[in-house]
């Protein structure tokens, strides 16, 4: 998409975009998650017009109910509410897969909101198991697309 340019940013980068999109009215450290800072933690930014509009976690992390093994999990994807709709956020997946893939990595899984449950079933995720709620956040399923 013409000046849409994606790219891997640093950790802190993200937190601006995860608040305003995913943590909302509560505190800035809430944007913060357990293995940011990780060697193996790759964080995707989506810039438009160089502002930053879309960002994207994936962690190292396996998901042994599922029989994930060497998968990475997303988390804190969103992108900002005034560019949803554009594209933005199938750009950045799908931006992400192909580095994982180049990193023969098999799997990506994540907790998705049920809000986005379609979203990412239209670019060949999959469910497993029930909704489930997560604290403060939401209901959620578990979601996974296997890369190879």
């Amino acid at each position: 998409m013409n000046g849409f340019e994606v790219k891997e940013i640093k950790a802190e980068e993200t937190y601006r975009v995860r608040h305003s999109e995913l943590r909302k009215g509560r505190p800035l450290e809430e944007c913060k998650f357990a293995g940011d800072e990780r060697e193996t933690t790759i964080h995707i930014g989506g810039f438009y017009q160089n502002q930053l509009v879309a960002v994207a976690t994936f962690l190292k992390q396996d998901h042994a109910d599922c029989g994930f093994q060497n998968a990475y999990q997303l988390r804190g994807m969103a992108v900002v509410k005034e560019h949803h709709k554009k594209g933005f956020g199938k750009i950045l997946l799908t931006f992400a897969e192909a580095l994982l893939l180049q990193k023969v990595i098999p799997c990506i899984w994540m907790n998705a909101r049920i809000g986005a449950v379609d979203f990412y079933k239209k670019l060949g995720y999959g469910t497993i198991g029930n909704v489930f709620e997560i604290p403060k956040i939401g209901m959620h399923y578990v979601m996974f697309k296997k890369l190879y």
